[in-house]
């Protein structure tokens, strides 16, 4: 019986598993400032390699992709190997592929770069999920993926601010030369962590279990299950529509209000701290609300705010949409996160890495799709359409969630 059901106050985590949570928490900023780092910087990237904006997005688009089907290769391999030791080693390779997006001397070169980064990149924010469902109690889940996805929020700020400051004080090279240092110290934290773990393997079995079937057969049981296959769908939707809209919100503000690309990115990272605003309150919420009302009112905000910020003839109302559009989107996404760790408890790191394979691939179509419709509808109309595509999945993300916990008899 759970401490929920029984009434009783759940035990409290060991030290060792609070300070590995929160070196995965550095992990998934990591991975999300080499996401979001090239966002501000696409216009310089236009014009240093004399390519239109749709031809620069290359390095965000390409990255996505590769990011998202890359996640098909990790979760099998994190189930096996196991998923802290995979996190560890894949920070330190991040590491190899920006320091060669550092060395690029043409556009061709930093694509293939930002493809080798992505590569290893995409092993860190799901299996880094799924570490913490193996290791956590569920009736402290979705608060622990809050403390997880903090890093990752954070990791927004960073990215859009250190690809728009760094890239317009010294150069786009410089805000590389600071992934390369972040992803070397962070990947030698991880590595001494785990190395901590099995020294005490006792403490750690929970985490080093996983199933030992083969990825197609889990994956196959996986999709096929209504409730999960409703929960990826969803998925693919918020990363087009959120994520992968998101990376022309910067452009946008530079073109539309004539603002410098460290003005636009810093307006964006607002959207960062919105998502840190919420895991900051997120425990209280989540124990006052249910999950159906969680991901309306987060959809409706993302919805509000990006109608606001994308038709607003002054950049200072842009400060509080921002704001407001990532506290909305990560109290969405957390309540999906939570719900991808447990469509397969036997083999979650298949199962989560599933989910990010699928809301990476949906970033991917968003940015590509978004970077093709500027031309014809402009980026202000691109920018609202994405936050309503936002409010439509939330009201139904809800819908199927309340109907589902009503079958439940919750």
């Amino acid at each position: 019986m759970s401490a929920i059901a029984s009434g009783l106050p759940a035990a409290p985590l060991s030290a060792a598993t609070r300070r590995s949570i929160t070196l995965l928490s550095l992990a998934t900023f990591a991975s999300m400032v080499a996401q979001r780092i090239c966002d501000a910087m696409l216009p310089e990237l236009s014009r240093v390699f004399a390519v239109n904006l749709a031809q620069a997005a290359q390095v965000v688009s390409v990255f996505a992709v590769t990011y998202g089907l890359a996640q098909l290769f990790y979760g099998p391999l994190g189930d096996r190997l196991g998923k802290f030791r995979v996190v560890a080693f894949a920070t330190l390779g991040c590491c190899v592929g920006s320091a060669l997006a550092l060395l690029a001397t043409s556009l061709e070169m930093l694509v293939f770069a930002r493809l080798l980064m992505a590569l290893t990149a995409a092993a860190l924010i799901p299996l880094a999920m799924a570490w913490v469902g193996d290791s956590v109690p569920p009736e402290q889940l979705q608060e622990m993926l809050t403390r997880t996805g903090l890093g990752s929020t954070l990791g927004i700020v960073g990215g859009q601010l250190a690809g728009g400051l760094l890239t317009d004080a010294l150069g786009w090279r410089w805000a590389f030369a600071f992934l390369t240092l972040l992803f070397g110290v962070v990947g030698a934290l991880l590595l001494l962590d785990w190395r901590r773990q099995q020294a005490a393997p006792a403490a750690s079995a929970a985490a080093a279990q996983g199933v030992r079937t083969g990825f197609v057969r889990q994956a196959v049981l996986i999709i096929t299950g209504p409730w999960s296959r409703l929960v990826l769908l969803l998925a693919f939707v918020e990363g087009a529509a959120g994520f992968g809209v998101l990376a022309i919100w910067a452009s946008h503000l530079h073109g539309s209000l004539g603002l410098s690309l460290s003005v636009a990115g810093a307006i964006v990272a607002l959207f960062g701290l919105g998502g840190v605003v919420y895991m900051a309150v997120g425990r209280h919420l989540i124990r006052r609300f249910r999950q159906h009302a969680l991901v309306l009112a987060g959809g409706a905000l993302v919805g509000l705010s990006a109608l606001l910020l994308a038709f607003t003839p002054h950049w200072l109302p842009a400060l509080p949409a921002s704001l407001l559009a990532g506290f909305g989107f990560f109290m969405f996404h957390n309540t999906m996160q939570a719900n991808a760790t447990q469509m397969a408890p036997a083999a979650r790191g298949t199962a989560v890495t599933l989910f990010a394979s699928f809301l990476f691939l949906g970033q991917s179509v968003g940015v590509v799709l978004a970077a093709s419709l500027i031309t014809r509808l402009g980026s202000g109309a691109v920018v609202a359409l994405g936050g309503a595509v936002m409010v439509v999945v939330g009201v139904l993300f809800a819908w199927l969630l309340r109907r589902r916990d009503a079958q439940r008899g919750l």
